[in-house]
């Protein structure tokens, strides 16, 4: 019996999901799970491999007599990473009702569902109350010295930004390991604190490829490269080997820096290390090289690349864009399309771009068109945006003007504002009147708006609008804003 038992686990390791019940109908009917075991670990397999079924292993669970806490710990674990997190809790819940104590597990995996669950709600009202509940119960259990408990109550208030409270986790932890450091690192960066985060950071008495990579990272974010690249080579220096993550942060730096040398040194780093089949790097790599000027370096990558992913394809479309590689671009455009990859919105914004600064603008209105009519994609504000700018540049500003007053969608002062500068280039004075109203609708303290319409008076010979336009705004108070056009003289 037990080498039956023995070969319906092994066959449930390779199972799919229909194959995996069969399987469990099976154990069921040989009667080969006296204890329990064989049951659990179909359901353990179930509920958090990644070809598993969390439903079937909760149906599973339903179905016992008398389930224990590792049942209980294995379902809560599936739904900690499931897009249902929130089902832990109502587990966690059941335990207590029904008087199964739950263990250091239980708590790990709880914190880890709630902070997902953050993750999912987007910060949800009730959510900082849970929290305290959780770190209640965690501490009425007395786990509150548990490594891997105390590691996950720090990951929990990281993820929602509480800095306050992750330290004073950290500060009453009895032992602390990497990854505890790592967390409150990580913390520090969510809530913008640079530069707390750093002194943590110096005070680890060890440094993993996690808590390098999150310092890294999170320079990179806010645009201090050249910082993340001077971590990076410090990493390497102490002989800790940076992972896919570190990588994109560091492309990442260098594209900001508009660095191609050292992009060109840490594209030979990854070839060297083994990590250039890595799709991830292969895209930031596209975009590293196009926004260093060296779009022959994005075509390299993405020629040598084996499987695309629509980012892959979206990377290459842009880079082309920004180039004026228009038909390249197109050309990419037809190879998705035979590659079965489906565009989305990046794709078409990519397309639109390129047109736009190509002037075309009947090729523009048809992609524009067959974007929702051919693949179900709504415009958003940047494609509308693309639009009245292809057109005000081609000289259609009423076409633009009435693209603006039918979108389905609130415009924003970006958009006017392309219109705006097509009303100067023309020196076509009603409209620009017309767009400013609009403007001041939406900003009225921006006098730079202003600016730009006595610039239209001026382009279209009408001194005497732009001189009283001038001594209004001197008797609102409104100011030149720097940057904008010269003043108008009386």
């Amino acid at each position: 019996m037990k080498a039956v038992a023995n070969l319906v686990l092994l066959a449930a390791n390779c199972a799919t999901k229909r194959e995996l019940k069969q399987i469990y109908g099976l154990a069921i009917r040989l009667g080969i799970d006296t204890d329990g075991v064989v049951i659990g670990k179909l359901m353990r397999f179930a509920a958090i491999a990644p070809n598993g079924d969390l439903l079937f292993a909760h149906q599973m669970f339903t179905q016992m007599p008398e389930p224990n806490t590792f049942f209980y710990n294995t379902l809560i674990r599936g739904y900690s990473k499931s897009q249902c997190p929130s089902k832990s809790i109502t587990l966690f819940n059941e335990m207590r009702w029904n008087s199964i104590y739950p263990d250091e597990f239980t708590f790990t995996f709880l914190l880890k569902s709630r902070s997902r669950r953050s993750m999912i709600a987007n910060h949800d009202d009730d959510a900082d109350d849970e929290e305290e509940v959780v770190h209640g119960h965690v501490l009425k259990s007395g786990f509150n010295s548990h490594l891997f408990v105390n590691n996950a109550l720090i990951h929990l208030y990281a993820s929602r930004g509480r800095v306050r409270e992750a330290g004073r986790v950290f500060d009453e932890m009895p032992e602390r390991d990497v990854v505890s450091w790592s967390e409150l690192v990580v913390c520090h960066l969510k809530a913008a604190q640079l530069d707390d985060a750093r002194r943590v950071f110096n005070e680890m008495p060890e440094r993993d490829v996690v808590s390098w990579t999150a310092m890294i990272s999170g320079y990179s974010k806010v645009k201090h490269s050249a910082e993340a690249l001077e971590l990076f080579e410090e990493m390497k220096s102490v002989g800790v080997k940076p992972d896919e993550v570190t990588m994109v942060s560091v492309i990442s730096a260098c594209t900001h820096l508009g660095d191609l040398e050292y992009g060109l040194s840490i594209h030979h780093y990854i070839d060297e290390n083994g990590l250039g089949w890595m799709i991830s790097l292969c895209n930031a790599l596209i975009d590293m090289y196009a926004k260093c000027g060296c779009i022959e370096g994005s075509r390299r990558v993405f020629s040598r690349m084996g499987r695309k992913s629509l980012i892959t394809w979206n990377s290459m479309i842009s880079a082309c864009a920004s180039h004026g590689n228009v038909e390249e671009a197109v050309e990419l455009f037809h190879g998705m399309a035979k590659s079965l990859v489906r565009p989305d919105g990046v794709t078409f914004l990519a397309l639109l771009t390129a047109y736009t600064h190509k002037g075309l603008v009947d090729e523009g209105y048809k992609l524009f068109t067959s974007m929702k009519r051919d693949y179900r994609i709504e415009a958003g504000i940047e494609h509308y945006g693309c639009m009245v700018d292809m057109l005000g540049r081609a000289g259609r500003l009423e076409e633009a003007y009435d693209m603006i007053m039918n979108m389905p969608i609130p415009c924003n002062d970006v958009v006017w504002g392309a219109l705006l500068g097509a009303c100067r280039i023309y020196c076509n004075v009603d409209m620009g009147e017309r767009v400013v109203k609009k403007l001041l609708e939406l900003k009225p303290d921006e006098g730079g708006y202003y600016i730009l319409l006595c610039d239209i008076y001026v382009a279209a010979g009408q001194q005497i609008e732009a001189i009283k336009l001038r001594r209004t705004m001197e008797a609102m108070g409104i100011k030149k804003t720097p940057g904008c056009s010269n003043w108008v003289g009386t």
